[in-house]
């Protein structure tokens, strides 16, 4: 379904499930971040309708993940800690180089995207499928579906900015350049590390 070319080692279940405090806050600021994405995307390609009108939607939704996510950890007592830098983000941004063609980076930035809802999806599965309290693996469960389409979007979106043959082979080298860094990520409580 994600086509990803390395899987999180179920191990990690376990780092999460003993540190929800870390998970749950660098969850609640990743829908931030994925929110003021969906908002930069519209300030920057304001004459790009279709663009604009799925970010508009995506940043609404990536808020709402934002404030359910918040709920929950208030909820549950669940302390919350200050935002930290995601190195992968960073990882995954050092791929493309920074172009003087607007589309050029558009799409890069959009495939981007596409992975990070994609490994976010794999590992919100992974954790509804292990976690050992089951309200916890349920809220998980249900925010599975929502990133599955917006990796889905993202790809999509990218092939209408650029030729399909050369967003396919930039997403490939994308995901094999995320499976390498992966390789070594899985022992921590990050959403992502």
């Amino acid at each position: 379904m994600l086509g990803l070319y390395s899987d999180t080692d179920p191990k990690w279940v376990a780092y999460v499930e003993n540190d929800l405090s870390t998970f749950m806050s660098d969850h609640l600021f990743a829908e931030q971040k994925a929110a003021s994405n969906g908002f930069s995307f519209v300030m920057q390609y304001p004459e790009l309708t279709g663009l604009t009108k799925f970010m508009g939607q995506y940043a609404y939704e990536e808020s709402e993940h934002f404030r359910r996510v918040l709920t929950f950890m208030q909820e549950r007592g669940i302390p919350l800690q200050r935002d930290r830098k995601s190195a992968y983000v960073k990882h995954l941004r050092s791929f493309f180089k920074v172009s003087d063609d607007k589309m050029e980076n558009l799409v890069n930035r959009l495939l981007i995207a596409s992975l990070i809802e994609a490994r976010s999806c794999e590992r919100f599965a992974l954790f509804s499928k292990k976690a050992k309290d089951p309200e916890l693996a349920q809220f998980y469960h249900n925010l599975i579906k929502e990133e599955v389409g917006h990796y889905k979007a993202f790809l999509s979106l990218a092939k209408q900015f650029q030729d399909e043959a050369v967003v396919d082979e930039k997403w490939e080298q994308l995901k094999r350049y995320e499976a390498d860094y992966m390789k070594n990520m899985g022992q921590s409580a990050l959403v992502h590390g």
